[in-house]
């Protein structure tokens, strides 16, 4: 009895889906774009402010390139050891993480006058998960200095239907399934060796003393819909 191949088993399921030959490439490409982003925060300095933009830009135009990639790629001989196809699904998910995390920590960050009021949704929300506002502040900064070169990150979970922080080695190590990130921190040293050294603590407070609390609403506004759905 002859063996019977994937790409013949593939090409009979086609045919009895009464689906079109199969084509060579995807043709699913995707295409983001790097906003550029003004910081008004004089706690980063502009050659700081400059060179962390130049990053995220990179880390989009890397995510583009692997996506056309992609599309092409050789998907009968992927496999687990050594393959084109798993080298390329594992950058896009380390770019893709990496450009809209920093996206997301440009837009939550420098504004000089934050504030936030005990009646706002996300003072509420956090002082629910976690017990008090001030006890929410101080897990994150544990987060942000518990990070290998990576982020600290408030979600909401939709398995545990809770705002919970959470610590992200690298842009795509131990990120956990079914979170919404509503805060963002970046602790890659890049984003503040030059103006504070080896001293994180210090720049992770005057980033959270300019959180932009406007903007973490509407992501919580977007949050508590989204745990409409998902109960």
């Amino acid at each position: 009895m002859s063996k019977i191949n994937e790409k013949t088993i593939i090409e009979a399921i086609r045919k009895d889906l009464g689906l079109p030959e199969e084509s060579n490439s995807l043709k699913e490409a995707y295409v983001t774009q790097a906003k550029v982003f003004n910081l008004p925060t004089e706690l980063l300095s502009n050659k700081t402010k400059q060179a962390h933009q130049q990053i995220f830009e990179n880390y989009v135009e890397t995510l583009n390139r692997v996506s056309a990639e992609l599309d092409t790629a050789d998907r009968d001989n992927a496999n687990s050891d050594d393959s084109v196809y798993r080298s390329l699904k594992i950058d896009e998910t380390f770019n893709l993480n990496a450009a809209f995390f920093h996206a997301l920590y440009f837009e939550n960050i420098s504004k000089p006058n934050s504030t936030i009021t005990m009646d706002s949704l996300p003072f509420l929300r956090l002082e629910r998960d976690f017990g008090t506002f001030d006890a929410w502040q101080k897990d994150f900064i544990a987060c942000a200095m518990s990070a290998r070169n990576g982020w600290a990150i408030t979600v909401y979970n939709g398995f545990l239907n809770r705002y919970m922080n959470v610590v992200v080695d690298l842009n795509s190590n131990n990120v956990p399934i079914n979170s919404y990130p509503v805060i963002v921190m970046d602790v890659w040293e890049h984003s503040y060796y030059r103006d504070y050294l080896d001293d994180r603590k210090t720049y992770v407070f005057a980033m959270m003393k300019e959180l932009n609390w406007d903007k973490i609403e509407d992501r919580f506004r977007k949050a508590e819909r989204l745990s409409k759905v998902l109960r």
